[in-house]
């Protein structure tokens, strides 16, 4: 979600990194993230949105892959906007991001999905709690919990917590400046 299109539907912007409208809307909690939702869901009705479960996020992350990241196992500071390091003999090491880029900066994956890995991390419906033993198809997550989980990785952290695969949990009141989140059309 654009700061653009948070202030659009909210009328403010919260987020830290605010100096591009295009910008990832950041330093949200799930609960605002549900309140944006349901304002935007009030003016487009049709557009029924709502955050994806754990399940979808990774399978749209993936885009058929089973690779480490979408695009394969190693990333580079071109593909993902996470925390990388370049070392020189002149200057030494040297953080290449230090904040947010652009929705659309970096190359989508093959289904055309951007920033999947890196940038902020993204709510999902879902609550965190252990995977089951067991296969399941399109999982919904447990019925309850403490933390929601986030899924992949921020600007802030380094490229391993940005793999397809690599989930979190946070606090639904968090406000982090590592956090936004990503809408579906159901």
């Amino acid at each position: 979600c654009t700061q653009e299109l948070w202030q659009a539907v909210m009328g403010e912007n919260p987020s830290s990194f605010n100096g591009d409208l295009e910008n990832p809307v950041e330093g949200v909690s799930w609960r605002k993230a549900q309140n944006f939702i349901q304002e935007l869901n009030g003016k487009v009705p049709c557009l029924k949105a709502g955050l994806p479960t754990e399940a979808q996020w990774e399978y749209a992350c993936r885009a058929g892959t089973t690779s480490a990241f979408s695009f394969g196992d190693k990333a580079n500071p071109e593909q993902i906007n996470c925390e990388f390091v370049t070392y020189s003999q002149e200057f030494g090491a040297k953080r290449v991001h230090m904040k947010t880029a652009p929705v659309k900066s970096l190359t989508p994956n093959s289904w055309g999905l951007y920033e999947m890995h890196g940038n902020v991390s993204e709510w999902c419906s879902d609550w965190y709690g252990e995977y089951p033993e067991f296969d399941q198809i399109d999982p919904q997550g447990p019925d309850s919990g403490i933390n929601r989980v986030a899924r992949g990785g921020t600007w802030y952290h380094f490229a391993e917590l940005s793999r397809s695969a690599s989930r979190g949990r946070l606090w639904e009141r968090s406000e982090s400046k590592l956090v936004g989140f990503r809408i579906s059309s159901k």
